[in-house]
C-alpha cells in the first residue's frame, strides 16, 4: 500500500522540477547572441555560433527531462489518490490496488528525468559561462572559476539525490 512517504517523494519531485522548469524556460527567452550582453574583452575568446545552439538545445533537453519527471510523478500521484478514494470501485480486480513495483519503477523513471534534466541544465550553464565570459578553450580565469565549482557541486548534488532514490526503491 502506498504511503504518505510516497506521495511526498513525489511531491518533492515535483516542485524542484517545477523550479528547474522555470528556470530553463526563463533561460530560453534569453538572446545570446546579443553582442552587448557579455563581459569578454579579448575578441579571440568570443565563442562561435555552435556555443549558441548547444545553449538551445540542452535548454530543451532539460526542460523536457523536466517536464517528463513531472508528468510520471503526477500521474503516480494520481493513480494513489484514486485507489484511496472510497468511491472508486472499479470492475476490474487489478485496478483497485497499486502495483508497488510499479510504483517503485515509476519513481525510479520519474528520478531518471530529474537527474537528466539536472545534467542537461548543468551543461546549458556552462554554454552561458562561455558566452559571458569567454570560452573555456581559450582559459579565461573567469570561465573556470565559475564552471568548475559548477560540475564538482552540480555532480555530488545529484549523487546524493540518485543514492537516495535508490535507497528508496530497495525499501
Amino acid at each position: 500500500m502506498p504511503t504518505s512517504i510516497h506521495i511526498s517523494a513525489l511531491d518533492g519531485i515535483v516542485n524542484v522540477n517545477s523550479l528547474f522548469t522555470l528556470a530553463v524556460f526563463i533561460g530560453l527567452t534569453w538572446n545570446p547572441t546579443d553582442p552587448n550582453n557579455n563581459l569578454i574583452l579579448e575578441p579571440s575568446c568570443n565563442p562561435g555560433p555552435s556555443v549558441a545552439e548547444d545553449l538551445v538545445a540542452f535548454h530543451v533537453y532539460s526542460f523536457s527531462s523536466f517536464l517528463f519527471s513531472s508528468l510520471i510523478a503526477l500521474g503516480l500521484k494520481q493513480a494513489i489518490r484514486i485507489t484511496k478514494s472510497p468511491a472508486y470501485h472499479p470492475p476490474v480486480e487489478f485496478l483497485a490496488h497499486i502495483n508497488r513495483s510499479l510504483l517503485r519503477v515509476g519513481m525510479l523513471v520519474s528520478g531518471i528525468g530529474s537527474v537528466l534534466g539536472c545534467g542537461f541544465l548543468m551543461l546549458a550553464l556552462v554554454n552561458v559561462v562561455q558566452i559571458k565570459l569567454g570560452t573555456l578553450a581559450c582559459g579565461s580565469t573567469q570561465s573556470f572559476a565559475a564552471v568548475v565549482p559548477l560540475v564538482i557541486l552540480v555532480p555530488i548534488g545529484l549523487l546524493v539525490y540518485v543514492c537516495m532514490v535508490l535507497y528508496a526503491f530497495t525499501r
